[in-house]
């Protein structure tokens, strides 16, 4: 007998997409076939909808251990069940301490372990002062690295020349990936210094203080490094085309590295920051209306790797305590909850890009990159049961009510998705459905793998 099976399905594989049933057994796909005939526990009618592999998201910030008032464990992860995500990676920085030691690591993993609803992957930091722990936190499962190449905004300090250079060292030989928020910034406190100096804040000055250009020159100098070094590089919130061009050229020339972009900058323009206001505010920021679909052109042609949230919550006075001054206000886009229904709806529906691009571009592609596939991200015999429903007959408001974060407030508010997310299982248990929500007794389990290149 079956533990569960989900009857009827469109189940988008690899390459293609079948009407068939999934038999679960013990948190594993034990059958992939038409009229599975062994009997089941428990069955879920998914006739008309379509079965998909759940989101791995490899960029979030959770703000564990001491800001869990700012979101937590258990609000971030319920928000990742109820959007179709079932493995996430949370980022090194705004919790306290910081990431950035083998001690502040298990201080996050018992957090997570307590309270995550689905599977997680902790990353570490790279920071001035902490080469020594590198290694420590390799050996302890972090899934890789992350480094600023500009400041944060937190106690998470950002990676001077000499910083990164030791450090990708460090990580090459450690077998694991760095991943780099790419800005210049000896640029951007520059032009951002000038703008205070003339009391210029608005959103506009905040636009122009963080242009594309920071982002080109800081990506051209970490490959440079990352070619000396043989450090794997994986680019996060790449923003613009003429990034995405040059790691393009670099994997083009054998190097290792891969990039991801963000829903918000394949959804909103520049123009929606005004208009929408500090919810809005990220780095990089939003960018032109050319940018984006500049960007939607390098998702068609395999250009861009992966699709990822960085989920930033906050409490929402951070956004609207300084509306007079952007350079005062809080930069982080709340939307984990909203990154799969927004590729389903503007990639697959409105763009008739497939369901199957879509899914390697949030599930496999992640799930290779970091060594969890095949047990992660894709629908195969002896896969874990990482599974999501998708309703693409229906449209979905969003709304504060509909909002799992533990501050009601994201750029996504008001936008119509023409899909709904009806159910998500992690590794074989349903962890959330439309009609009950989320359900938090599950408890999701670290995941650790070697990364591959792509």
């Amino acid at each position: 007998m079956y533990d569960l099976i989900i009857r009827d399905g469109s189940v988008v594989l690899e390459d293609e997409i079948v009407k068939a049933d999934i038999g679960i057994k013990k948190g594993k796909i034990a059958e992939i076939a038409q009229g599975v005939s062994i009997p089941a526990k428990k069955y879920v009618n998914a006739k008309g909808k379509y079965v998909l592999p759940g989101m791995i998201d490899i960029h979030v910030h959770f703000d564990e251990p001491s800001r869990d008032h700012w979101e937590g464990f258990d609000y971030g992860s319920a928000s990742m069940a109820a959007g179709g995500c079932t493995t996430y990676f949370d980022m090194p920085l705004n919790g306290v301490p910081p990431t950035v030691t083998e001690a502040a690591l298990w201080e996050k993993k018992k957090l997570a372990d307590q309270k995550s609803v689905v599977d997680y992957g902790l990353w570490g930091g790279l920071v001035p002062g902490n080469k020594e722990e590198l290694a420590k936190m390799a050996h302890s499962g972090v899934i890789g690295f992350k480094a600023f190449m500009s400041e944060a905004g937190s106690e998470f300090d950002f990676s001077d020349d000499l910083t990164l250079y030791e450090g990708m060292k460090e990580i090459a030989k450690l077998n694991k990936v760095l991943a780099l928020h790419a800005e210049r910034n000896d640029l951007i406190q520059k032009l951002e210094q000038a703008k205070q100096k003339q009391k210029q804040t608005a959103i506009k000055d905040y636009l122009e203080t963080r242009p594309v250009v920071a982002e080109v020159n800081a990506v051209k100098q970490a490959l440079e490094y990352g070619e000396e070094t043989g450090c794997p590089l994986h680019f996060v919130h790449i923003s613009s085309y003429e990034a995405v061009q040059l790691i393009t050229e670099a994997k083009k020339n054998g190097m290792n590295v891969t990039l991801e972009t963000c829903p918000h900058y394949l959804l909103f323009t520049e123009e929606d920051f005004e208009e929408i206001g500090v919810t809005a505010k990220c780095a990089p920021p939003l960018r032109s209306r050319s940018q984006k679909e500049k960007l939607w052109a390098c998702i068609q042609s395999e250009e861009v790797d992966m699709i990822s949230s960085d989920h930033s919550p906050c409490p929402i006075e951070l956004k609207t305590a300084h509306q007079n001054d952007l350079f005062k206000v809080w930069g982080g886009i709340s939307g984990g909850q909203y990154s799969l229904q927004a590729m389903i709806s503007e990639g697959a529906i409105t763009r008739g890009i497939s369901l199957s691009h879509i899914s390697k571009l949030v599930s496999t592609n992640p799930a290779k990159r970091f060594g969890l596939y095949p047990k992660k991200g894709s629908i195969l015999l002896g896969s874990d049961a990482d599974l999501v429903i998708v309703d693409l007959d229906q449209t979905e408001k969003v709304t504060k009510e509909g909002m799992v974060f533990k501050h009601k407030h994201s750029i996504y508010e008001g936008t119509v998705f023409n899909s709904v997310i009806l159910t998500t299982i992690n590794r074989g248990t349903i962890v959330y459905n439309k009609e009950e929500g989320v359900f938090p007794l599950h408890k999701g389990q670290m995941v650790n793998g070697e990364y591959v290149k792509l």
